[in-house]
């Protein structure tokens, strides 16, 4: 879980997520939290070793958070690995049931809002038509079959992440969930999704702005296009390895 600032919310979270499953643990990405998120964390991190925190000197964008997450994981001997938002946005209960896909063969698991059976509570109706165009747009310009390409609550299997060259991704923002899923997508993974109730934070600031939109915007607008002119090829979609297997 990346966090800059959601004390509010990251004490419970954890609980949540230890209640979920046993055999699961927890890495926090703190961007030094000017709140305290990182100080709360370690105290929890050390008395129990199923939590653990990365301390970053600052804010370097969401992509960058988890790609230094994966590399953590994957170093540690994680055999599936799971990204979920801090703020209650994601709910820890319906862990099992992304980890069951992982468990099935699915080499990207991800929590749809806009499949059915998934829904969003307390989102105004703005916000839901900003996300839902923006899944729209880059289904069509990317090609993708994904019905949630910009989910943040997903999870990997480890030997995914090891073929993919996560040092080549073009984004470091938002953006960065829609680049690393076409990705696994265009190389032949076995991408699957399931219903989720994502819940509006209820403590805290949202962290989406209208710069955040419009990044997006304009990196999926130029993946699109660079891809129909046949300018990423299949075998390396956005810097994936030659002999990358999924």
């Amino acid at each position: 879980m990346p966090t800059y600032a959601e004390k509010d919310t990251i004490s419970a979270m954890i609980e949540r997520i230890l209640n979920a499953d046993p055999a699961v643990d927890i890495l926090v990405v703190d961007d030094n939290s000017p709140d305290g998120t990182g100080e709360i964390v370690d105290a929890i991190a050390a008395s129990n070793p199923r939590v653990n925190i990365m301390h970053r000197p600052g804010k370097n964008g969401l992509g960058t958070a988890y790609v230094a997450g994966f590399g953590w994981a994957l170093e540690q001997g994680y055999d599936q690995i799971i990204e979920m938002d801090a703020d209650g946005s994601h709910q820890p209960e319906e862990l099992p049931r992304l980890l069951k896909l992982l468990d099935d063969g699915a080499n990207l698991g991800i929590g749809a809002r806009w499949i059915p059976g998934g829904e969003t509570q307390n989102w105004p109706w703005y916000r839901k038509l900003i996300s839902r165009s923006g899944t729209t747009y880059a289904r069509i310009m990317l090609s993708s079959k994904l019905h949630d390409i910009t989910s943040g609550y997903r999870g990997f299997s480890a030997d995914t992440l090891r073929a993919l060259d996560l040092s080549r991704l073009d984004s470091a923002g938002y953006c960065f969930q829609i680049e690393l899923a076409w990705l696994v997508e265009r190389s032949g993974g076995v991408v699957r999704e399931f219903p989720i109730t994502f819940v509006e934070r209820l403590e805290g600031q949202s962290k989406m702005t209208s710069g955040i939109v419009v990044e997006a915007l304009a990196k999926v607008t130029s993946w699109g296009v660079a891809s129909r002119l046949g300018r990423i090829p299949k075998s390396q979609a956005l810097g994936a390895p030659k002999d990358a297997t999924l």
